[in-house]
């Protein structure tokens, strides 16, 4: 059988079926993802010659394929959400870095030492991998297309889409720390004080400001340019693609975190027009290509949990995998919002859907190509087993869990609102919203 000809009937396949399982899946308690791992696992269990789609084999492909997806995914993320950043309005956010992540990555690597037998660089970097949750995976439970309505989405969707897009960044420093205990030890005389200045300092640093910068000029160039070379007024959404590449590459270049600059530049470029129908092109377009690359990225995950990427797990592999998503991150999740905007409810919503995806094997692809680690397959199959739980179950319970939500939220609002939202911020609308049907482009950004 050609294997070319036979590739190029999937990809079509695939993206045809990209078009219509949105509509089909709609209000449903399957998601996406689910469907197309599904049919990758289906595919490569068929005699049709595919190579297998190993990631330990293939570690600089998956490597690069997981990097694009999160950087587009991370362009999308940013550009959809309305709300302004803020100590107060982003303080669920603020929440789950701070608390949630540190929080679980500690658990994950004292049990992957403790329980599972990993060495302590290797448990360190599948805490680190498996920390932040997932903006390519996580379309079901995040905010919609962007509106001209600042505080428009409700809180559960907004804290999922902000932790989604920051974490993404934000575990980087413990994956860094994996590389180093595993290229010179243990011993933190040898990398803490580097790691600390560098990992942590300089490239968060990095990270930020470049995003800022880069968004900045966009912004300008997008919006206050002279009328010829105002890109807004073209609405070519493949300037998405233009921000995304720049942003990342370019902070990556000095060392920077390009995974936080690429987000940072889309909130960069909301800011610098809010409520300009150019964001909803550019959002559109980024989710467009987003999706293309989930199909890609859920077909070879599917190929490679029935072609064995899950043999090596272990018994107690598989119930840290498990307890990672049922255990530790709801209840870091849910001790992390004590305090914060909204219900018990929407705050066990939040810590409950922490989907782990695409990053996840982004991270691990990165660190082993850069370092050495004991048991390599094993993490593999630690953190597939993991991703592959939270696509099922959170794709199943997505859908109907979100509806109960809306259906809560709307009672709420008819009875006028929430006693548990800060007292500056309106109740929020919730669900996806629809996009501004007609602004000035030539109009004065809202501060």
């Amino acid at each position: 059988m050609d294997l070319s000809a036979t590739s190029y009937a999937l990809i079509g396949l695939g993206a045809l079926l990209a078009g219509i399982l949105p509509r089909v899946l709609e209000r449903r308690p399957l998601s996406m993802p689910i469907a197309f791992l599904g049919l990758g696992m289906l595919v490569f269990l068929l005699p049709l010659g595919l190579p297998e789609p190993d990631p330990l084999t293939h570690d600089k492909i998956a490597t690069q394929l997981t990097e694009i997806g999160v950087i587009v995914a991370l362009m999308g993320a940013g550009l959809k959400i309305d709300r302004p950043l803020g100590r107060r309005r982003w303080s669920s956010t603020w929440r789950l870095l701070a608390i949630a992540m540190p929080l679980c990555i500690a658990a994950v690597a004292l049990l992957g030492w403790w329980w599972v037998g990993l060495a302590p660089a290797a448990a360190l970097l599948l805490a680190a991998a498996l920390a932040p949750t997932d903006p390519v995976l996580a379309s079901d439970v995040q905010v919609g297309e962007p509106t001209d309505v600042e505080d428009s989405e409700d809180e559960v969707r907004f804290a999922l889409t902000a932790e989604a897009g920051l974490n993404d960044g934000l575990a980087f420093p413990f994956v860094y720390a994996a590389i180093a205990i595993a290229t010179v030890g243990l011993a933190p005389a040898g990398w803490l004080a580097e790691w600390l200045t560098l990992d942590v300092g300089y490239r968060i640093l990095l990270g930020v400001a470049g995003g800022l910068l880069v968004g900045w000029l966009l912004g300008k160039l997008f919006f206050r340019a002279p009328s010829r070379l105002r890109l807004a007024r073209h609405s070519e959404g493949f300037l998405a693609l233009a921000a995304t590449f720049l942003s990342y590459g370019l902070v990556e270049l000095v060392g920077g975190y390009g995974f936080l600059a690429v987000f940072v530049t889309a909130r960069a470029i909301r800011a610098a027009e809010r409520s300009h129908e150019y964001h909803q092109v550019l959002h559109n377009f980024a989710e467009q290509v987003e999706r293309l690359l989930t199909v890609l990225l859920l077909l070879l995950f599917g190929g490679a949990v029935v072609t064995g990427l899950l043999a090596p797990l272990t018994w107690p592999a598989a119930l840290l995998a498990l307890a990672l998503v049922f255990v530790i991150r709801p209840l870091t999740g849910r001790l992390s919002l004590v305090g914060a905007p909204g219900r018990p409810a929407e705050h066990w919503v939040i810590a409950l859907f922490g989907i782990r995806g695409v990053g996840t094997f982004y991270y691990l692809g990165y660190a082993t190509t850069h370092a050495d680690f004991l048991g390599a397959d094993l993490l593999w199959a630690t953190a597939g087993l993991a991703v592959l739980v939270s696509v099922v179950v959170h794709g199943v319970a997505a859908t109907p869990v979100m509806q109960l939500l809306d259906r809560r939220l709307d009672r709420t609002s008819d009875d006028g609102g929430s006693a548990d939202r800060p007292a500056e911020l309106p109740a929020p609308r919730s669900g996806k919203q629809d996009a501004p049907t007609s602004t000035d482009s030539d109009s004065p950004a809202r501060t």
